[in-house]
């Protein structure tokens, strides 16, 4: 609480007991019955398995309890015709902050913004992957899970761990030995974070000692690397890798052992071959390594030139300052002739991440709302899913890789992540048919958070024009 709420709930007590709700989710929900049947829905079920139409599927005790052209619907069940629509699984955001950046050099956390746009978009559980604020996510979790404030399920990652290096910020943890890289795992550990992220300056050792510390824990470990490349992170035991190609170092030439190139982001992307021995190798390694990796393609489409990165939808969520900076950095970044980011740059982020998936790779996806401000909570998320259809994969791998890919590399999967009896029923009904239109993925119906719907428009209403804000 601000001093301000806890002296007026000294002094006004009842007051302050008279005006509190009974039931803080209550005016977001639009479908809260113990039995809920949805009937003749298209059900794409997050396992890659081909489009099913005709489907009814049963929500009971907040878990799916059938699935099937034929099911009998239970008597007293809410009924839902949902002919025309689309039912997904819950996405599972790898890399969604709660935190955003933007153009003008606005950094601020979301508490109340990020989880709202989040659930409403769809994103039934997200992993921070990476803290700015650590305890406002674990507090902020803590809150969604006691019902007192709308939002996603969420996994808590540390604070950013790098190394002396000249790519960090002023709130990452800097470890520069293998003992302080244990210190730091042990007590995030006791404070209830389950996974860590290492940032571009870390070095072998520091980030060997963070893995196997973690691992003793039972927390895992992630990475947005640089001075360490992607094939000495797997020989490591890292468990998961971020961001794709552009963030991998083994396509840097001369690439020199624990030192980021502070030029690398331009010279693979200039440079960068999505199908050249160092791509083979890099993909070679994680898949024989099993170790997944996180798309993010849309915080670099909103850096990249000559993209339709100006939706209404993000514009009029954004604080009016933030609206101006973003679209002023929009303006010079499509007018400039130098500009090293381009629409060829994305593509081969994109082949890079189909060719990791055509070897077997496990592949995840998140927003990452960082960069200039482009890709919101939420409805980057969206963006994903059609930046996945644009590089070739089709509606059934997109809505896999967004969805259950993620559950595996969380170990949630035999609870989240696909439409099967016995899971949680974290379901996305959409308006439309999915496969013919990826847009689809952003017409949002109802979420249901283990059974229980929510109206989106409701959920996100009061967060229009605020992100930036809080």
């Amino acid at each position: 609480m601000r001093l301000s709420t806890v002296l007026l709930a000294a002094l006004l007590p009842g007051a302050l007991a008279a005006q509190a709700p009974t039931d803080p989710l209550r005016p977001f929900i639009s479908v809260d019955t113990p039995v809920v049947a949805i009937t003749n829905v298209t059900v794409i079920d997050g396992t890659g398995a081909a489009a099913q139409p005709g489907r009814t599927v049963i929500i009971q005790g907040g878990r799916i309890a059938a699935v099937g052209p034929r099911v009998p619907i239970p008597a007293g069940a809410m009924v839902i015709d949902a002919r025309g629509k689309t039912l997904i699984p819950g996405l599972v955001g790898m890399h969604d902050h709660l935190f955003y950046t933007a153009a003008g050099g606005r950094d601020v956390n979301l508490p109340f913004t990020g989880p709202r746009l989040y659930l409403a978009s769809g994103v039934t559980t997200i992993r921070t992957t990476g803290s700015n604020s650590p305890y406002l996510d674990i507090n902020t979790k803590h809150e969604i899970d006691a019902g007192h404030q709308v939002g996603p399920h969420i996994v808590v990652t540390a604070p950013y761990i790098t190394g002396a290096g000249q790519t960090g910020s002023a709130d990452m943890a800097v470890v520069t030995t293998p003992e302080a890289a244990r210190r730091f795992v042990d007590y995030w550990a006791g404070e209830g974070a389950t996974w860590v992220k290492a940032y571009t300056d870390i070095s072998r050792a520091a980030l060997g000692a963070t893995i196997d510390e973690a691992h003793k824990r039972g927390m895992k470990v992630t990475g947005h690397l640089c001075s360490v490349s992607y094939q000495e992170a797997v020989g490591l035991g890292i468990d998961n890798l971020e961001h794709g190609m552009l963030t991998a170092s083994d396509f840097y030439p001369g690439k020199q052992p624990d030192l980021c190139p502070l030029d690398s982001y331009q010279v693979i992307a200039k440079g960068g071959d999505p199908a050249g021995a160092a791509a083979q190798a890099t993909i070679r390694s994680l898949v024989e390594h099993h170790v997944p990796m996180t798309s993010t393609l849309p915080v670099f489409e909103a850096l990249c030139s000559h993209r339709p990165v100006r939706d209404q939808r993000s514009l009029d969520m954004m604080a009016p300052e933030v609206r101006d900076a973003y679209l002023k950095s929009r303006d010079f970044i499509d007018s400039s002739s130098t500009w090293p980011f381009t629409a060829e740059v994305l593509a081969h982020a994109m082949a890079f991440e189909r060719a990791f998936v055509a070897a077997g790779g496990v592949l995840g996806a998140g927003v990452d709302p960082t960069g200039n401000g482009g890709a919101l909570p939420g409805y980057g998320d969206q963006r994903g899913y059609e930046l996945l259809r644009e590089a070739g994969f089709s509606a059934e791998q997109a809505v896999q890789i967004v969805s259950l890919n993620g559950a595996r590399i969380l170990g949630t999967q035999d609870r989240i992540g696909s439409i099967e009896p016995g899971k949680n029923a974290d379901l996305v009904l959409l308006d439309g048919d999915l496969v013919a239109d990826p847009a689809v993925i952003r017409k949002v119906v109802t979420v249901f958070k283990d059974g229980v719907g929510f109206d989106p428009e409701r959920v996100v209403a009061a967060a229009r024009g605020r992100v930036g804000i809080n």
